[in-house]
């Protein structure tokens, strides 16, 4: 039996890593776009403003509300797995290398569908007030939005990784390295900068992954561009915004045209 005291250790040692990580993902790259260089790097935002400090401040508050939930999902896995409930397997020779690889795959896409419909679902009117509407309050986000969800939604996002442990053998490893992933592009959706090069929604593997404009444009319009880490279900169902490329090359030429307007300006005052 696992004592009350290891769960609450165990509770308190997954919440402040998933902290601790998400202040990296988030913190390092708001400190870098919205403090640091945020002149420098105004040209590439996507809506030609920035949001009030207490929309930050609601953001990162949820964010780690999210987490403490997240840890809850995590730390009941942690005792259903103890007790041999789950696939998940501890040692690489249970499986090949080719499996684990294929593994983490399977996790992405299965997640990337997952999410789809599930965002789907949360948008339905009888739901989107309870559930949904918190993350839409940030309709201009920063990086701290990418996990500012009502409790409720915090618990559907992180429903994919029981689903996972319970329907395939999967390594620890492998779901720490989807973990890494999804915060990281999660995080990248919800920048408010589109750092992708002109012709990027439109090439023929590069047209396939979303950007920071397509999360954007869904936090913005509400009603398109559901998708999470690949176009893929939002191209099939016709559910992106039709305006999707025309904002992301829109964005591209602005920035170019306040590039050289910079370049000008410097020129000016070295003559």
């Amino acid at each position: 039996m696992i004592s009350v005291q290891e769960l609450f250790f165990k509770y308190f040692r997954t919440v402040t890593i998933l902290s601790l990580r998400y202040l990296v993902f988030a913190g390092i790259l708001f400190l870098l776009f919205y403090i640091w260089k945020k002149r420098h790097f105004f040209r590439f935002k996507i809506q030609q403003k920035y949001p009030d400090n207490k929309h930050v401040l609601r953001e990162m508050g949820y964010s780690f509300l999210s987490i403490a939930v997240f840890g809850a999902v995590a730390t009941t896995m942690f005792t259903l797995r103890k007790h041999g409930y789950t696939q998940v397997y501890t040692n690489f020779s249970d499986h090949s290398v080719a499996y684990f690889i294929f593994s983490v795959i399977a996790f992405v896409l299965l997640h990337d569908m997952y999410f789809y419909w599930t965002h789907r679902i949360m948008h339905w009117k009888p739901i989107y007030p309870y559930v949904h509407k918190i993350h839409h309050l940030s309709t201009n986000p920063t990086p701290w939005a990418a996990f500012a969800f009502h409790p409720l939604e915090a618990l559907i996002e992180v429903g994919i990784v029981p689903i996972m442990m319970f329907l395939m053998p999967i390594h620890p490893y492998a779901i720490l390295i989807w973990v890494l992933y999804q915060t990281g592009m999660n995080v990248i959706g919800h920048l408010g900068f589109e750092m992708y090069p002109s012709g990027f929604t439109n090439g023929f593997i590069s047209k396939w992954n979303n950007t920071s404009t397509h999360h954007n444009m869904h936090h913005k319009h509400v009603t398109s561009n559901y998708g999470l880490y690949f176009n893929i279900w939002d191209r099939l169902l016709g559910t992106n915004h039709p305006e999707y490329t025309k904002q992301f090359e829109g964005t591209k030429t602005r920035s170019k045209e306040m590039e050289g307007e910079a370049g000008e300006v410097i020129g000016t005052f070295a003559k």
